[in-house]
């Protein structure tokens, strides 16, 4: 980042904390009690008719992907939502929202920061996803209420988080081959699995959001898999949010 917009980015941090005098403890304790409403076994409701393997209690017609991130030196939430159906993965429908920034970065308080756009992504969907897979940490966290699991309980909607880097846990080396997988630790709990979706690319990291069991978890990344390091829903979530050409081609040409 340039200095000088490093500068600004500092200043809006500082503005922004000023302004709202943030009581870190009690957000903090508002992720404790929230977690335990967490629903950590598979409970999905769906229309769909589709064959499932006889382990799966459910098959989501549609699946949907949510990333954010920040504009403007971080004054601006970016939230995206893509929309797919399943089992072809084709894009359905998609929304941005764009809303201001109502809290500086704190770790370990990154959904509070990030869900305000990601319910207005939710809230201009016409089409009602049985799935979400939010790029980010679900029971993965600390504090086990990450971003997944905080949007999934306040869309009371099935969530998985999947996460391109750990934030918290211990895990032992990840094998090289597509699918190798180690339990993700924390404490003599097992918070998530860190699963290998590419050759020569690091590792993703699935956890419960809401109302998905981390073996559904990470039965249903893998089947949104189609080469690429990212399942589906969370790449093009991500293509969309960052406006990247092929995404943007692809979109106008399809939608």
């Amino acid at each position: 980042m340039p200095e000088h917009s490093s500068k600004r980015y500092t200043d809006f941090q500082k503005n922004i904390t000023d302004d709202f005098m943030i009581d870190t403890k009690a957000l903090r304790q508002e992720q404790i009690e929230k977690a335990q409403q967490v629903i950590r076994h598979d409970s999905f409701v769906t229309t769909s008719t589709s064959a499932i393997p006889a382990s799966m209690p459910f098959t989501p017609e549609l699946i949907a992907g949510a990333d954010v991130g920040f504009e403007k030196n971080g004054t601006v939430t970016r939230a995206a939502i893509a929309v797919l159906h399943y089992p072809s993965l084709e894009l359905l429908e998609y929304q941005v929202a764009r809303i201001d920034t109502v809290l500086p970065y704190i770790p370990g308080l990154l959904s509070f920061r990030e869900y305000p756009a990601l319910m207005a992504a939710w809230q201009k969907l016409s089409l009602r996803p049985d799935l979400v897979m939010v790029d980010g940490q679900g029971i993965a966290h600390p504090r086990r209420f990450g971003v997944a699991s905080h949007f999934g309980l306040l869309a009371d909607i099935p969530t998985i988080g999947v996460a391109k880097s750990r934030l918290c846990g211990e895990h032992p080396p990840v094998g090289d081959a597509v699918g190798s997988y180690q339990p993700l630790m924390d404490h003599a709990e097992q918070i998530g699995v860190v699963w290998r979706s590419k050759k020569r690319c690091n590792p993703l990291y699935i956890s419960i959001g809401h109302k998905v069991s981390l073996d559904s978890s990470v039965f249903w990344v893998e089947q949104c898999m189609k080469g690429y390091r990212l399942p589906e829903p969370t790449r093009w979530a991500d293509g969309i949010a960052s406006n990247r050409p092929f995404f943007k081609q692809t979109m106008q040409k399809n939608l």
